[in-house]
């Protein structure tokens, strides 16, 4: 395939702009991140209401309510995790835990491209094609190396609680990924929207850490909090 450098640009400069926008509202203050995962809750909102349109017209609205365990109750429970600080911890370290999952996804994602890019042979899903399982199964180890060092430097939390969460974010996401995907198989749509000129929708963003979510708060409740 040819190199296009207006698509090339178009996807950086909205790659930049993403991760901009993604910092300034995970670190500036709980009101930024309150309003961060606020907008990314309708925004998700929207696009899964389209989706089931287009995969279910007639029975669209009861499924949408599919919607309050696939998107409002991870984005409760995130902001659940920034907000709420029974010990009266610092609030820069209430940061810490959101930022950990952020950032595992984001590298993941980055890790089982770059790994199925150069060895993957093996298709992980018929829903995912492009998926290896050399890629994802890269992807995670990766992940896991990554932010469980990163995190034992910062002396944030143990680097046991690193390594289960950049684990969970991992597994679970590669399955948000994969979960996404089936639904735009089912309506027939290359990307669940157009916020990103070159990268797609909310969902398309957000999918896997929609999934992670819950499975990283069920541990931080029971073993960090």
């Amino acid at each position: 395939m040819a190199f296009d450098r207006r698509t090339f640009q178009t996807r950086t400069l909205t790659a930049i702009v993403f991760v901009a926008a993604m910092l300034v509202g995970l670190l500036w203050n709980q009101w930024s991140f309150i309003i961060l995962f606020t907008l990314i809750h309708f925004g998700c909102w929207y696009e899964f209401i389209q989706l089931l349109k287009k995969t279910d017209p007639p029975g669209y609205k009861l499924k949408s309510l599919l919607g309050l365990f696939y998107i409002t109750l991870p984005i409760v429970l995130m902001i659940v995790i920034r907000t709420g600080n029974p010990d009266g911890l610092a609030d820069n370290y209430l940061k810490i835990i959101p930022c950990g999952i952020v950032f595992s996804i984001w590298i993941n994602d980055t890790m089982a491209y770059i790994v199925g890019s150069f060895i993957g042979k093996t298709p992980l899903s018929k829903v995912s094609p492009k998926k290896t399982r050399e890629g994802t199964l890269g992807g995670i180890i990766l992940c896991v190396i990554v932010i469980s060092f990163v995190g034992y430097l910062t002396k944030f939390y143990s680097l046991t609680d690193w390594i289960f969460i950049s684990l969970l974010c991992g597994v679970f996401g590669t399955l948000g990924d994969l979960l996404e995907s089936k639904l735009k198989r089912m309506a027939n749509v290359k990307d669940s929207g157009s916020l990103m000129p070159g990268h797609g929708g909310f969902l398309d963003r957000f999918d896997s850490l929609l999934v992670a979510i819950p499975f990283v708060f069920v541990y931080y409740f029971l073993f960090i909090r």
